[in-house]
């Protein structure tokens, strides 16, 4: 005996959000869209041109593809024909990949997406999910959209600039001595714009028509040969001239590009060569990507973004100031050795006013048994406050000589004391003291708000309560990667440039989100009674009673349209087999 089965029946009811199993992640995401006002949509609505599909159910379609690890267009139109949760939060609308693709970058989602953040955070600190003590940040590299081998790097278009501005000198200096063209006006004397050596070639090709026409002119056959001999050395330097212009102005290009960076890629120009855990030649080849910033608590992005530098110490700063456009920072700042800098904590005491829970640099190193008895180490020679003087190892007196100030490539000031010993001669330790060339001696540097500021940072690590909110800084950030990279798939960004990648990470970064959310069941339980949904999780996730006025549902006619087109297949059917 089997259960009835058939393949030529009508099967209701249609309505495809009651066949959604419980605490469908789909209802979560529907709920988390509605939520968001409606005038961050506005920049999508036209009054002129073919409708376009309602911006909110292209965010669900978008962010349920996301939360099934679907992130390509093609992908995501294919669950819109196949996956239930999908057909549902669409209303049977089925967009082209095109149109998906065309929305997930629009510059308008960004904040689409920043309100979304802010109105799941609201509902997790309802609900009793975080407690706004601390914020935990970090970050991971991800690769980015871009061929691995198109790669432009810093120093060698310098090296090749400098080699440029050389042979073009020589040329200029020997046009002048042999006065084949006149002498030009120059910005600077040390090197020749492009639009200088594009002038040069000018003047180059002035000489050579005029050299032309004499040919022209001219039937003596040795006066012929003697000019054609003639034009060859302006043709060749006019060539030349030309060349060094072309690479000048692409030289110029590539410094405008870098920025600030080391390297770029010619695929995608806003990403940046770095060293990634992912080696895929297994000899430590650089791979273009980005350096993903989050912001967590309770395991759940609060905040994120993109930026092309590789190293984590200059991105706290701008970090934060993102944070600060839609959140208030807690009281603590928690973060990993990598964002320990006299800066970063100068920026959060005092233009902040939060409490940085960061090891500086050498935090864990100072912890060994080796650093406390290592007598060449500074921290461990004796200091007479009254005089104001170190004593070395061996016993020698190391007075205050002068202060110095260094200012870093972004333009923060330190400030040091430098303490200089009155003389190293015979020294037997001098070779294990100092590195110093022979008849110098050995000069140690001191920078005290750094000193002072790394004191604070080791009663704030070993008091019992920081101490503990630090602790959790493994369990809260860390795991989210893990979920971002293992369990979503996201490895590797499908769009180029850092607005559109900034986007995706969004998606991604929420689809976690309600991944955990909904693993979890913070919100409560959802029932199926009576052909409706009832929630009972709070302001975020609604009841479909209490569904804002802005949510349409399935329209009667598209259903009766589609239950006449099942009629007429199932007909056409049973005609072709009658005929048979």
């Amino acid at each position: 005996m089997y259960k009835e089965y058939t393949m030529n029946q009508l099967v209701l009811p249609l309505d495809l959000e009651v066949r959604l199993q419980e605490n469908d992640i789909a209802f979560a995401v529907h709920d988390l869209v509605e939520q968001i006002p409606d005038e961050a949509f506005e920049p999508f609505w036209r009054t002129t041109g073919c409708p376009a599909y309602h911006p909110r159910m292209m965010m669900k379609i978008v962010l349920c593809a996301y939360t099934q690890s679907a992130f390509s267009g093609r992908k995501i139109e294919g669950l819109l024909k196949d996956s239930l949760r999908m057909m549902w939060l669409a209303q049977g609308h089925e967009p082209s990949y095109r149109t998906i693709n065309r929305f997930r970058v629009h510059p308008a989602v960004s904040p689409i997406l920043k309100e979304a953040f802010v109105a799941f955070r609201c509902h997790l600190v309802e609900t009793g999910a975080i407690d706004e003590e601390a914020i935990f940040i970090d970050g991971t590299k991800i690769e980015a959209n871009a061929n691995r081998y198109t790669f432009v790097w810093r120093r060698a278009v310098e090296k090749h600039h400098a080699a440029l501005v050389e042979k073009s000198n020589q040329m200029y200096d020997e046009l002048m001595a042999d006065q084949v063209i006149p002498e030009i006006e120059r910005e600077s004397p040390d090197a020749l714009t492009a639009q200088e050596l594009e002038q040069i070639a000018a003047r180059l090709e002035e000489t050579i028509e005029s050299i032309n026409e004499e040919i022209s002119s001219t039937t003596d056959v040795e006066e012929r040969k003697r000019l054609r001999a003639e034009r060859k050395k302006p043709r060749h330097l006019r060539k030349q001239a030309a060349d060094f212009a072309a690479r000048k102005r692409r030289y110029e290009e590539h410094m405008a590009t870098f920025g600030t960076r080391n390297s770029y890629s010619k695929t995608d120009r806003d990403a940046t060569f770095m060293r990634m855990k992912e080696d895929h030649m297994k000899n430590g080849q650089l791979k273009p990507g980005y350096n993903v910033q989050i912001a967590t608590e309770g395991q759940y992005t609060l905040a994120y973004d993109v930026y092309p530098n590789p190293t984590d110490t200059k991105t706290l700063i701008p970090f934060l100031d993102e944070i600060e456009t839609f959140l208030d920072l807690p009281a603590y700042i928690v973060a990993d050795a990598g964002y320990g800098s006299q800066q970063n904590y100068t920026d959060i005491l005092e233009r902040r006013g939060r409490q940085p829970l960061i090891p500086h640099t050498m935090y864990r190193k100072e912890q060994k048994k080796k650093w406390r008895d290592d007598p060449f180490n500074l921290a461990n020679w004796a200091y007479d406050e009254g005089t104001d003087t170190f004593t070395c190892p061996d016993g020698r007196k190391l007075p205050f000589s002068h202060e110095s100030h260094r200012t870093d490539r972004d333009g923060f000031i330190r400030d040091f004391r430098v303490y200089a010993c009155e003389s190293c001669v015979d020294c037997p330790f001098r070779e294990l003291c100092t590195k110093a060339e022979e008849g110098r001696h050995r000069q140690v540097s001191v920078n005290g708000t750094w000193e002072e500021q790394k004191n604070m940072t080791r009663t704030l690590l070993s008091d019992e309560k920081t101490g503990a909110v630090y602790a959790r800084r493994k369990t809260d950030v860390e795991p989210v990667f893990g979920y971002l990279k293992a369990n979503l798939g996201f490895t590797r960004f499908s769009v180029r440039g850092k607005q559109r990648v900034k986007c995706e990470l969004g998606f991604a970064l929420m689809a976690v989100n309600l991944r955990k959310f909904i693993a979890n069941g913070i919100g409560g339980s959802t029932k199926k009674g009576s052909g409706h949904r009832k929630s009972v999780t709070g302001p975020l996730f609604l009841s479909k009673s209490l569904k804002p006025a802005s949510y349409v549902p399935a329209s009667f006619m598209f259903t009766v349209v589609s239950i006449v087109l099942r009629c007429q297949t199932m007909t056409c059917r049973f005609l072709r087999r009658r005929m048979r």
